[in-house]
């Protein structure tokens, strides 16, 4: 039995909804569905009513989230004065970024807040998304660092997380060139050559981005799915090993942009744009986060 097939339940009995106990916990409904099936084979009996609309729980299903919500409360708060006991000493923060933001953005907006704040130390942790969230809602962070966009939001409660934006960045289809330096593989493709496409898997946030893109797409497009990843860096080697086509944030590219080493492989009408975003727990008492979140305030008052 693992804690996040309680996890799950616990959604479900929140949202009334597969569906939406999905976008919550940031997996597909079958994932979700094949979750739950294993935790009623682990208990021995059914926890979910599928005959109901909205859904609801069995009365065993009941008496389970329950006394789960009690265990898992208490495991919670276990775990934060166990990580509470391991944080760093001093002015100390910890960050829960995103893979791509920790390498391209995190090293060089901490350096200027380093400079504006004084030292501190600080403790980065890269993180998909889902893990991510985990962290802040569950106090194993002060501050999560990650990607944003409006048809692909992150779903926190607002009564308890806030919000700031730092940045804007270009999200944009690249390929390797041909030896005239024009993409190997541009959009959007034929019916005789469709493109080989490098995705990321089903539940990741880009993967959801891309799939904003293409769902809004004014023409037809032509796309081969032949390998798939979590992470914008792999799908980075496989561009430039010229496997083919792949949307990574523009700082993730940039630096193979200038070596030609990758193409934009489309225009404007195959790009989105991504917010870069700074979540926190209004909770939070930490001085050095919310010296750093002050400071973030005004530089965002100060640009609008």
């Amino acid at each position: 039995m693992q804690l996040k097939w309680i996890e799950d339940l616990l959604a479900i009995d929140q949202t009334r909804s597969f569906s939406r106990a999905a976008e919550l916990r940031f997996v597909t409904q079958s994932a979700l569905s094949r979750r739950v099936k294993a935790l009623e084979d682990w208990v021995g009996v059914e926890l979910v009513d599928r005959g109901t609309y909205p859904v609801e729980l069995t009365s065993a299903g009941r008496r389970f989230c329950e006394q789960s919500k009690e265990t898992v409360g208490v495991l919670a708060e276990l775990r934060s004065e166990l990580r509470q006991e391991a944080k760093m000493p001093g002015r100390s923060i910890q960050i829960t970024a995103g893979h791509t933001l920790s390498l391209t953005f995190l090293p060089k907006w901490l350096q200027q807040f380093h400079q504006s704040s004084g030292d501190f130390n600080a403790r980065v942790v890269a993180a998909n998304v889902h893990d991510a969230v985990v962290a802040l809602e569950e106090g194993g962070c002060d501050l999560m660092i990650g990607y944003h966009h409006p048809l692909a939001p992150i779903l926190l409660d607002r009564d308890k997380f806030v919000s700031l934006t730092l940045g804007q960045e270009a999200f944009i289809p690249v390929s390797a060139p041909d030896q005239h330096g024009a993409p190997l593989f541009a959009l959007p493709g034929s019916t005789e050559a469709p493109l080989p496409y490098l995705a990321y898997t089903a539940t990741t946030f880009m993967g959801r981005v891309v799939d904003v893109i293409l769902n809004g797409a004014v023409g037809k497009y032509h796309l081969r799915s032949c390998y798939e990843a979590d992470m914008a860096m792999l799908l980075m080697k496989m561009v430039i090993e010229r496997y083919g086509i792949a949307w990574l944030p523009l700082s993730a590219a940039q630096e193979e942009i200038e070596a030609g080493r990758v193409v934009q492989a489309g225009g404007d009408e195959w790009c989105a744009q991504l917010e870069i975003r700074s979540y926190r727990a209004i909770s939070n008492n930490n001085p050095t986060m919310q010296e750093l979140w002050r400071s973030l305030e005004q530089q965002v008052s100060s640009a609008n």
